[in-house]
């Protein structure tokens, strides 16, 4: 959640910016509540706003068209996940990189290809292969993903979860005219167009595993131990 407009880029997040993302109740500006009209539980529901939030992000920011090659690592996480649904929506090709346990299920998420977390992308794929990266783990892999990028291919870029120090040959940037954004700040139509894939069955909710509030430690170490894929959901107590 922001609390200012969606035009300007200075917005404040809660749980990044300010405490308060697993409080039992929320007080929000009328104008960050939105209906929507679909047969979806509030558990699944739930799924949406952080990780396909930032996934649609990543996504317009990327300018996905059906004709584009598109390499998303971290692919089982949240975000990653919800950024391959998104991206085949668009009708692009998609690679994905996550876990070996994990392939089965990131094609079944509409992946064309999934390659093992830790293989050498660029012996996997070969120079000059992809479009666009949407990357949120870095890392020090990093140096191959531009490697992969056509010219004038794009990198997109929302976390390091890898690590946010990384090498760069400048070479690679300014010889193949690539474009590097960063992604927090949402665009406008971010929220709509998500209700509207919802309502028109474009997408599904990835939901890994419920915990009760009480439980959120528990929940915050099986996060850690990166087995599931796409998203916790914390069910909070039920009103007095």
């Amino acid at each position: 959640m922001r609390l200012n407009g969606f035009n300007s880029l200075e917005h404040i997040w809660m749980a990044s910016d300010f405490d308060g993302a697993f409080a039992q109740y929320v007080r929000v500006p009328a104008s960050e509540i939105f209906a929507v009209d679909c047969n979806w539980t509030d558990i699944e529901l739930a799924t949406i706003p952080c990780a396909y939030g930032t996934a649609e992000n990543l996504v317009q920011h990327a300018k996905i068209s059906d004709s584009d090659r598109v390499l998303v690592t971290g692919a089982s996480g949240g975000v990653g996940s919800a950024v391959v649904q998104l991206v085949k929506r668009c009708g692009a090709g998609v690679t994905a990189v996550a876990g070996q346990a994990k392939m089965a299920a990131i094609r079944a998420l509409g992946a064309d290809k999934t390659i093992v977390r830790g293989t050498n992308l660029v012996d996997a794929l070969g120079q000059s292969s992809i479009d666009v990266v949407i990357d949120n783990v870095g890392g020090e892999n990093f140096a191959q993903l531009l490697k992969l990028l056509v010219r004038g291919g794009r990198y997109v870029s929302s976390g390091a979860i890898a690590g946010p120090m990384v090498f760069m040959d400048l070479r690679d940037l300014y010889l193949k005219d690539l474009s590097l954004t960063g992604c927090t700040a949402w665009n406008e139509t971010v929220f709509p167009n998500l209700i509207g894939y919802i309502e028109r069955d474009e997408i599904r909710p990835l939901v890994a595993n419920t915990y009760h509030l009480k439980d959120i430690s528990v929940a915050h170490q099986n996060f850690i131990k990166k087995k599931h894929v796409g998203n916790f959901v914390l069910i909070p107590p039920a009103p007095d």
